[in-house]
């Protein structure tokens, strides 16, 4: 039997494989990788270039060596699989002695994502960066500490954007954040925007918002950043405008993609491809909410994803799961937060009729030290009164709360139910009526 092919060493590439070798040892499993590092957490590049990680393997999570010698898997990096033939069951792999065809009895494309580079003249300068690979986070890092830059302009308001103002920030240099939106953190809405933007002009970072970047300009190394009408001065610039799934070596091979861009896949992570899986950031999921194909490329997702596919190659078919595209992210003081479909607009869109409330609550009782306010949108659907999503901000409690609505959504539960919810209570950490149940009452009495 030929072995199983896995295309991609990252989240979901590397659970799949050791999924399957768990179930069934026996199987030959080849994993194609491309670069130097698998299994590893990019989410903690931020803070690897603050300094609060001090190296980068820190950041890896198994070691090649440890896939290869105590899982039993096929592991080969510097391997770029370049091409897919579906028919024959093969791929074509570009690896440091040539090209070479390799067959599969099932394949797995976990092909990730990559950084969205704007067309920017300048873009090639020296000190001008993204941020999506371990060698991208050394790079930045080595900059600071060689170039020593003064000031440091941030492109985008997003996760990246955010994480990295304070990431620089911690180095003591001048940051300057441009966002072309009104708001930074568009996906949360603008009640946290707004928190966040306060919070980020009280650390020092100087925002530029309805700001677009035109060019970056400098000679050899880049000097400032243009947005039409002004210069201002940058001796490094980080672009984090968003990412784009690595689809081409999938729709090369007449795999369909969905209507987000990303590849379309069943409950099962199966492809339109016979004995063809996708999993991780390349590929949709469906929604708790909407119940349609969605593209929200997360760590936990891709390894959820990725587990689930391995179990099924193995011949226990499983399900990838759901996604509520539950993210929180920390920006200086403040977590920001959120699951589910946050904006009316969409809500309308999927067919149902939104109703959002927002409370202002302490984070603990109120007589206890420390305590601090917490804000939570939370959006519900008039006519069943179902939760379709929140928002959270707040300088404490906020990343767990944010789980309480995520399982609400995958229960399809509605406002009254999840206000009954049985919630752990001491002063120190709530107070008696939580913030999420205090929303929720809010909410009810609001729809239904």
């Amino acid at each position: 039997m030929d072995p199983i092919v896995i295309v991609g060493g990252d989240a979901a590439g590397m659970s799949a494989a050791s999924k399957l070798k768990r179930e069934r040892p026996e199987r030959e499993v080849i994993v194609f990788e491309k670069g130097a590092y698998v299994s590893y957490a990019a989410c903690g590049m931020p803070y690897f270039v603050k300094g609060a990680v001090d190296s980068l393997d820190d950041l890896v999570t198994i070691t090649p060596e440890a896939f290869v010698e105590e899982r039993g898997i096929d592991l080969r990096l510097h391997h770029e699989v370049v091409g897919i033939d579906p028919e024959e069951h093969a791929v074509v792999v570009e690896g440091p002695d040539g090209r070479t065809t390799q067959s599969y009895d099932q394949l797995l494309v976990a092909t990730g994502a990559h950084a969205v580079v704007p067309p920017f003249d300048g873009m090639d300068l020296d000190g001008v960066f993204t941020m999506h690979s371990l060698p991208e986070a050394d790079a930045v890092r080595d900059y600071l500490a060689s170039a020593e830059p003064e000031s440091v302009a941030v492109v985008g308001g997003g996760y990246v954007g955010i994480e990295m103002a304070e990431a620089f920030h911690a180095h003591d240099v001048e940051v300057h954040l441009f966002e072309m939106l009104p708001h930074v953190m568009a996906p949360f809405g603008e009640t946290v925007a707004d928190h966040v933007e306060e919070h980020l002009r009280e650390q020092g970072v100087d925002l530029h918002l309805n700001t677009a970047v035109e060019r970056f300009v400098g000679d050899d190394r880049v000097a400032g950043v243009d947005v039409g009408d002004r210069v201002f001065d940058a001796d490094l610039a980080l672009v984090g405008v968003g990412v784009a799934p690595n689809t081409d070596l999938a729709e090369s091979a007449g795999i369909e993609l969905g209507e987000t861009g990303a590849i379309a896949t069943d409950a099962y992570g199966r492809t339109s491809r016979s004995g063809v899986f996708a999993a991780g950031d390349c590929a949709e999921a469906r929604h708790v909410v909407t119940g349609e194909p969605d593209h929200v490329p997360l760590a936990l997702t891709a390894n959820r994803a990725g587990r689930a596919i391995g179990q099924t190659m193995a011949g226990d078919e499983t399900p990838v799961g759901d996604i509520a595209g539950t993210a929180v992210v920390k920006a200086f003081d403040l977590t920001a937060a959120r699951t589910g479909v946050i904006d009316e607009e969409r809500a309308r869109e999927a067919g149902f009729d939104p109703v959002s409330v927002t409370i202002t609550a302490s984070s603990r009782a109120h007589y206890y030290p420390g305590a601090e306010e917490l804000t939570i949108t939370l959006l519900g659907d008039r006519d069943t009164g179902r939760v379709l999503g929140a928002t959270m901000v707040g300088r404490e409690g906020v990343a767990k709360r944010i789980d309480t609505v995520a399982v609400a959504l995958h229960e399809g539960a509605t406002a009254e139910q999840l206000s009954y919810y049985d919630l752990a209570y001491a002063p120190p950490y709530s107070p008696v009526w939580d913030p999420v149940l205090t929303a929720a009452k809010v909410l009810d009495g609001n729809v239904g």
